[in-house]
């Protein structure tokens, strides 16, 4: 069972789906449903529509060199059937899909990462502007109180002083 790729999305066309297109010149083309027909007939570039694979690609949001992916490359030898060789294969096959989703995960962190940077530069500079609407009124009561009673206290130390001085004078 050979499972293609898209020539305009690059997803997968399993047996038994897809469209094939062929040219005059006898090149091939295969798509996985009518949209992308459609798309390539109507000489869309794959790298400028935003729901295919290739556009993914080239805004960066998504891996595009992996070692992993030199396994799905197209190998057209013909084998003889071992199962000891099958079954190997398989188990390659389901290591390098676990390589692949990790490596994946890592890269999507790594670009969620920066946004999140650049968001907490960008909240940190808004709240630094806007700090007079943020800061209650009530804030710095309790503060006030304790700077006036302070002040009181002062002024009757000085008023008890000038009382001293002048009974002394007298």
């Amino acid at each position: 069972m050979r499972i293609e790729t898209c020539y305009f999305c690059s997803s997968r066309i399993y047996p038994g789906h897809g469209i094939q297109f062929v040219r005059n010149d006898c090149k091939i083309f295969k798509f996985c449903r009518s949209k992308c027909h459609a798309a390539f007939k109507k000489k869309k570039n794959p790298r400028k529509v935003k729901w295919t694979k290739a556009y993914r690609k080239t805004v960066g949001k998504e891996l595009t060199v992996d070692p992993a992916f030199e396994f799905e490359k197209r190998r057209n030898l013909p084998v003889k059937y071992n199962r000891e060789f099958w079954n190997n294969a398989i188990e390659a096959m389901k290591k390098v899909e676990t390589i692949r989703q990790k490596r994946q995960n890592l890269h999507i962190m790594q670009r969620l990462r920066k946004g999140r940077e650049i968001e907490q530069e960008r909240d940190i500079k808004e709240v630094q502007r806007d700090l007079s609407l943020i800061r209650s009124p009530a804030a710095g009561l309790k503060q006030r109180k304790e700077l006036e009673e302070s002040v009181e206290q002062e002024d009757k130390l000085q008023e008890s002083n000038d009382e001293q001085e002048e009974m002394e004078v007298n």
